[in-house]
């Protein structure tokens, strides 16, 4: 990161700058402050006790490239360019930033926006990757498509550095509390297929089926005739050759193909994991009524998935605004409460037979994801550019702080399709997934 003025230069403008800084930071974070915040100029603004991280300021106008025009896209973008920086524990420092806005009110804001005017636009030239450009219909075959490869085919290599050695990208399952990455995807996949009372020979189909983790586990280890639908060729790619390697080609496929595509049903069980969050409370009735044509009846149907506490489109800025989300990871995608995602699939039918939350699961998931892209900082660097390195940071420690406090939870929810009796075949208790 360069900074557009000499740092003597810096120093020697705007004079007021480091005191009206002080000031602004002062308003947002009232005594006793719990961070540290060291300036361009190398002054130091001592936390009250115990440090969990160090804001660091880059030039005298950072703080106005961080909070104008209000919102996480701008503050995620700054710290994407390297207006400002984090020395110590991310997560920490996204919970300050939620509790500091969650206290502003308007009057106190625009305030605080006037003093900011004051700063000066000296900035940073770091990179920063463009924003997704979506065009045409929202949740239209060809945009959906095109919101899928925006994140997904950015490099397989990229993803393989941080996630398990099976590449799944989802929340994983800790029994104990104390597994591994790899150890918890493993448990988590385990999980899945006992939920579905997966049997040898049964037909599965996996929505969003990612490198095809799940695809090869339910062949191999339950002897399943897994197909798996993903949008993006990379990973098709991927999740094939290791489909090839394991032997398991005969008995798993991979295609590249919307769900609402796949016309060879009826299958005896589905699984969607991380999917539904990008259909839209739109398309939520016509993806049910898809999953429902595409399953026998007596079968059963995993839907796994994100959901918001409160109001919905958590993924989405204010009126037209975009989030930083919606600018840089998913574009297009929607998180509702878990209410308005079982409504729509009791009306089309399916009956709800069990529903788990597994949000600190995935806090901790995203923890590890986030240590482990750290650790392989100059690698990533190298395969994806600084500034895309430094937004999966940041998005990755934003989403383990909202999993963490409970603004963003993810359920599995198992949904049957009784047959014409009634009747679904499932054991009267639960003991058998825990056994």
């Amino acid at each position: 990161m360069v900074v557009s003025r000499h740092p003597a230069a810096a120093r020697r403008a705007a004079p007021g700058a480091a005191a009206l800084t002080e000031r602004i930071l002062d308003r947002l974070f009232p005594s006793p402050r719990p961070f540290a915040v060291r300036l361009w100029n190398g002054a130091t603004l001592p936390a009250a006790g115990e440090s969990a991280f160090t804001l660091v300021l880059t030039h005298p106008g950072a703080l106005r490239r961080m909070l104008l025009p209000p919102g996480d896209l701008t503050i995620g973008e700054a710290f994407v360019r390297g207006d400002f920086d984090v020395e110590g524990d991310l997560e920490a420092t996204v919970a300050a930033g939620v509790d500091a806005a969650e206290r502003q009110s308007a009057v106190k804001w625009l305030t605080t926006a006037l003093w900011t005017l004051a700063l000066p636009r000296t900035a940073v030239r770091g990179s920063i990757p463009p924003r997704a450009k979506q065009r045409g219909r929202v949740h239209s075959l060809e945009r959906d498509r095109a919101a899928v490869q925006h994140h997904y085919d950015i490099g397989n290599d990229f993803y393989a550095l941080w996630l398990d050695r099976r590449m799944v990208y989802s929340c994983a399952y800790f029994p104990t509390g104390e597994e591994d990455i790899d150890a918890a995807q493993e448990a988590k996949l385990e999980h899945i297929c006992r939920k579905l009372r997966l049997r040898p020979g049964e037909r599965l189909l996996d929505i969003g089926c990612g490198w095809g983790g799940l695809v090869a586990y339910a062949a191999e280890r339950y002897g399943a005739h897994a197909v798996g639908v993903t949008l993006s060729e990379p990973q098709a790619a991927v999740a094939r050759e290791r489909l090839r390697a394991a032997r398991l080609d005969g008995r798993a496929e991979i295609r590249i193909c919307d769900y609402r595509e796949v016309r060879d049903g009826p299958f005896d069980k589905i699984v969607s994991v991380g999917m539904v969050e990008h259909v839209g409370r739109s398309r939520l009735p016509a993806y049910f009524k898809a999953a429902w044509a595409l399953l026998r009846p007596g079968g059963l149907f995993l839907n796994h998935g994100i959901t918001v506490r409160g109001a919905p489109t958590a993924w989405r800025g204010r009126g037209r605004r975009q989030s930083f989300i919606q600018a840089h990871i998913f574009p297009d995608g929607e998180l509702l409460p878990i209410a308005d995602n079982i409504a729509p699939a009791q009306r089309v039918g399916f009956e709800v037979r069990d529903v788990e939350n597994l949000r600190e699961h995935y806090a901790r998931t995203l923890r590890l994801w986030l240590q482990r892209l750290e650790t392989g900082r100059d690698r990533a660097i190298e395969l994806v550019g600084e500034g895309r390195y430094r937004m999966w940071r940041i998005y990755l420690a934003a989403c383990a702080q909202g999993f963490a406090v409970g603004r963003t939870q993810v359920f599995q929810t198992l949904l049957a399709r009784p047959e014409t009796t009634g009747t679904v075949g499932l054991p009267w208790s639960r003991a058998d997934v825990y056994r």
